[in-house]
């Protein structure tokens, strides 16, 4: 496949674009000041102890307090009680294991991990492993004589005395015993450094800040099949150069700079996918459309036929509509970085052959995905319940924010709505004072309004009350925005 890392550096930010077969299917984004915490190791103070919860509120130094749930303490007795293990004010050594994400705080583990290009390392103070070695295979290497060979490799290479684990990545099965021993030396020292500053620091303090986004994208994204990656600074173009040198010699040569004065998204409209992906309607070619909604719990696609009728008949429509978005479906949750629970409402499908069809094609595109996915059969009701690993914040959430007039909801009462509630406001100010005249400041369109279409109830009230109302509008109100002033 052909695949291409377009990274964009600005001070302010970084911008990654992964672009396969001439498209946009990844976007990642990464603010100077916002810049995401997962894989950040601190040495910590625990703040509050909850029994019933089971969890335990930890400082790491952060605005917000982070969470900790006692399944990911490290502990030998897994029927462990959170309050048998921690303590108010007990200084912990945490590792991030989720972003804060809206008014969640951060998600923390005792189960520390330090990841390499081709290994994971897991120090022996979270592995519970004190006298053997312990070696894990990613699950994508799932055929039992690869995931048998690459144990045995590492086995040779890891040393008689290592105490810790060692999780191997995908990327190990092509990676030489010298850059498996590299990685390794790698991961061992980063740790020294980390175990040799709890001594020399007070918490709540950080101790080790995962790698930059780019950097990131070197380590966890390039692979074989990428072919080129752009990069148009520089400055960090040099640092790229010199990480993978030392870390990924053979991305080295994929490794360009972007001179050219056009700007490097605008090679594959990278921007205009950015825009398309943060509205709710998403087009499929066929005619039909995807409306993606997320919530602050789950995200939930509805597919519609739309305008497609090219089918002989009905089910036809129907299952082609289905397997178009199912493709689309697996993409956008890639572009817009959704996690958590997704509930995507397909068309209904009379064939059970169809149903299987259409799961099958989403299964099989989201094996492109880089982050864990997991997907349930069709539920009674024709829906298809999955799961997608969230450790940061989705696009939307990185670039958007509620809107200052509708307040999130997508929708604003209408100028009808507004007169109304003034008509009833004004009443109930007359029940309770008793001024000369009532002025009513709103928007343009609500006092236009009044002065047409809702003039008779307005003269009507006038009079029920007794008392003269006037009208201002107010060119920088909002529709729902409105004063109704006593005089």
């Amino acid at each position: 496949m052909n695949e291409e890392i377009l990274i964009n550096i600005t001070p302010q930010e970084t911008r990654v674009a992964l672009i396969q077969q001439g498209a946009v299917q990844e976007l990642q984004i990464e603010r100077t000041r916002q810049r995401g915490i997962v894989g950040n190791i601190y040495l910590a103070k625990v703040v509050r102890v909850l029994p019933g919860m089971q969890s335990a509120f930890i400082e790491i130094g952060l605005e917000r307090t982070a969470f900790m749930h006692v399944a990911d303490i490290t502990q030998n007795n897994p029927q462990a009680q959170i309050e048998k293990v921690l303590f108010e004010g007990q200084t912990v050594l945490v590792q991030v294991l989720k972003d804060p994400l809206g008014t969640k705080g951060a998600r923390l583990t005792t189960q520390l991990s330090i990841a390499g290009r081709n290994l994971v390392y897991l120090p022996p103070v979270s592995s519970d492993i004190t006298n053997a070695k312990y070696i894990g295979v990613s699950q994508r290497i799932d055929q039992p004589e690869e995931r048998e060979a690459i144990k045995a490799r590492l086995a040779g290479l890891m040393p008689e005395d290592e105490k810790g684990g060692i999780i191997v990545r995908t990327s190990a099965q092509d990676a030489s015993d010298t850059e498996l021993q590299h990685d390794m030396h790698y991961l061992r020292t980063t740790w020294e450094n980390i175990r040799e500053a709890v001594n020399h620091k007070a918490a709540p303090s950080l101790l080790y800040q995962d790698l930059s986004l780019a950097e990131r994208v070197l380590r966890d994204v390039a692979g074989e099949e990428t072919s080129q990656i752009r990069v148009d600074s520089s400055e960090n173009f040099d640092k790229l150069n010199a990480f993978a040198g030392q870390y990924m010699p053979n991305l080295l040569g994929k490794l360009t700079l972007h001179r050219s004065e056009r700007a490097l998204f605008d090679l594959f409209d990278v921007d205009a996918e950015i825009n398309k992906a943060l509205g709710r309607r998403v087009d499929l070619k066929s005619g039909g459309y995807l409306m993606i909604d997320q919530t602050e719990s789950m995200t939930t696609i509805d597919v519609n036929t739309g305008s497609y009728v090219g089918a002989r008949n009905l089910d036809d429509t129907v299952f082609k509509t289905n397997l178009e978005a199912s493709q689309s479906i697996a993409r956008q949750l890639r572009l817009r970085n959704l996690g958590g629970i997704i509930i995507i409402d397909f068309i209904d499908m009379i064939s059970k052959d169809h149903q299987e069809s259409v799961l099958y094609e989403l299964k099989r595109n989201l094996e492109r995905d880089h982050a864990r996915t997991s997907v349930s059969e069709f539920s009674a009701l024709g829906l298809v319940e999955m799961t997608r690993k969230r450790t940061r914040e989705s696009l939307a959430h990185i670039t958007c924010e509620p809107c200052s007039v509708c307040q999130g909801k997508g929708e604003i009462k209408t100028a009808q709505t507004i007169c109304y509630e003034i008509l009833r406001e004004i009443v109930r100010e007359h029940r309770q004072f008793n001024p000369k005249e009532f002025r009513i400041v709103a928007a343009p369109d609500v006092i236009d309004l009044f002065l047409e279409e809702e003039n008779q109830f307005l003269a009507q009230l006038g009079d029920f009350i007794n008392k003269p109302i006037k009208l201002q509008a107010e060119g920088s109100f909002r529709q729902e925005q409105y004063d109704i002033v006593l005089s």
